[in-house]
C-alpha cells in the first residue's frame, strides 16, 4: 500500500471548506498572529477548541510562548486581513484597528466571532505543524457571515436557504 503525499492531500482536503481564522497572542508586549483554518471545537464541557500552528510561520514562537491566544473567526469581508496574516509582512498590526480580549490577546476589529482562550496542550502534529488545544474563556459572535476557504480559494457562503 503506498502512502498519500502531501501534495494529494492538500488537493483532496480542498474539497471541505473551511472557515478562516486569525489566530492572535501578545509577546514581551507585541502582538503576534496568523492565519488559519485548521480551527474546531474539541469539547463543550470543558469548553476546548483545537488550532494547528505551522512551525515554520513568523508567530509561531510568539504563539508557543504566550499560552493565553485569541481566535479571531474572519467575516466574509475581511479577505484582505486573511491574506495579510497568511503573509510574510513583518509587522502584521501596524495601522490595524484591534482590543485586547480579556486574556490581552488582540480582537481584529470587525471580526464575525472571537473566542479567548488559554493554551492546555500541544501536541506534535507530524513535521510541519503543532496542535494547540485551548480552554476558551471568553467569545463572543456577531450578525453576517464568516469568510469560507474552499479549493485554494477564499469564498463567501450563499445566501440561499
Amino acid at each position: 500500500m503506498t502512502l498519500l503525499e502531501g501534495p494529494d492531500l492538500r488537493r483532496i482536503a480542498g474539497h471541505f471548506p473551511t472557515g478562516v481564522a486569525v489566530v492572535t497572542a501578545h509577546r514581551a508586549g507585541a502582538p503576534c498572529g496568523l492565519t488559519v483554518n485548521s480551527f474546531t471545537t474539541v469539547s463543550l464541557e470543558p469548553p476546548l477548541i483545537l488550532v494547528c500552528i505551522a512551525r515554520h510561520a513568523r508567530a509561531h514562537a510568539c504563539m508557543a510562548e504566550a499560552r493565553r491566544f485569541a481566535v479571531n473567526v474572519l467575516a466574509e469581508d475581511q479577505e484582505d486581513l486573511a491574506r495579510l496574516f497568511a503573509s510574510l509582512a513583518e509587522d502584521k498590526f501596524a495601522g490595524l484597528a484591534y482590543s485586547l480580549s480579556p486574556g490581552g490577546a488582540p480582537l481584529l476589529q470587525g471580526s464575525h466571532a472571537w473566542l479567548d482562550c488559554e493554551e492546555v496542550g500541544r501536541h506534535d502534529g507530524g513535521r510541519t505543524h503543532d496542535i494547540v488545544v485551548g480552554r476558551v474563556t471568553a467569545g463572543a459572535a456577531g450578525r453576517g457571515r464568516p469568510l469560507a476557504f474552499y479549493a485554494s480559494r477564499y469564498a463567501r457562503l450563499a445566501t440561499s436557504r
